[in-house]
């Protein structure tokens, strides 16, 4: 579980939440339904005219990263591969089939299955180096989902608040009103700018972050098994595959 991603999330809360009390305003100034309506509802109608279904779909579904990232231990990978390139070492390439069947990561075990199979060194690369740019294209695309709705919703939040300030003109003949109508109109301008330097765009940059994250552990992946494709000495491959833990 990230912990900075939660406490991000209640100090974000409690930014507005508290700036709204103690500035006299109190929590029901920052309630409006069609503020909410507008920029909420708006983002969502913007980023769907924007992004093809699957990434959509894709952005959705990874969205739970930014609370838990996918488990990327790479001093526990650079082990596995040490180990594998023992094995070859000893047993050749074919005594690495058990270690395929147990390989639970399906990049790694693509890879596996490349060099129990025989593959060249170079066209095992190819294929892992196209399914990484694959994976990395497709969730960075989703982490741009949110990006794009961070860049929206504050523009519907102007949109909102010129609305409301139509309807205030409307009722320059009751003064009462005036006030009222005023805030309220400007509740939509703390929506949409609220929603995207506290919410979206700090969520596609965390997302960003751990796809980043994920792409140099498999680009570490893909070194250490082009290496014992190759017969490099376990020991070599170690030391190589360590340098990736200073980046």
């Amino acid at each position: 579980m990230d912990v900075l991603t939660i406490a991000g999330l209640v100090l974000a809360f409690v930014s507005i939440i508290g700036g709204s009390i103690l500035k006299g305003s109190g929590v029901k100034a920052l309630l409006g339904a069609a503020a909410f309506v507008i920029v909420v509802l708006g983002t969502f109608a913007a980023i769907f005219v924007q992004t093809p279904l699957g990434t959509f779909l894709r952005a959705m579904k990874i969205v739970s990263w930014i609370f838990k990232p996918p488990s990327m231990n790479p001093a526990a990978t650079i082990e596995k591969i040490v180990e594998w390139s023992n094995t070859a070492r000893k047993q050749g390439l074919l005594g690495l089939e058990s270690a395929v069947e147990v390989e639970k990561d399906e990049f790694m075990k693509k890879g596996l299955q490349a060099l129990v199979d025989g593959g060249e060194p170079d066209a095992i690369r190819n294929l892992l180096e196209i399914e990484l740019e694959v994976r990395e294209h497709a969730d960075t695309a989703a982490a741009k989902v949110f990006e794009g709705m961070g860049i929206y919703s504050p523009t519907l939040g102007i949109i909102g608040a010129v609305m409301g300030l139509m309807a205030v003109m409307q009722n320059l003949n009751d003064p009462s009103k005036l006030g009222h109508g005023i805030a309220a109109a400007f509740i939509a301008t703390i929506y949409g700018i609220g929603l995207a330097n506290l919410f979206f765009l700090p969520m596609a940059a965390k997302l960003k972050s751990v796809v980043h994250g994920q792409t140099q552990v498999r680009q570490m992946c893909i070194e250490g098994i082009i290496s014992i494709a190759q017969g490099e000495n376990p020991r070599n491959i170690e030391a190589k595959l360590k340098s990736y833990l200073h980046h």
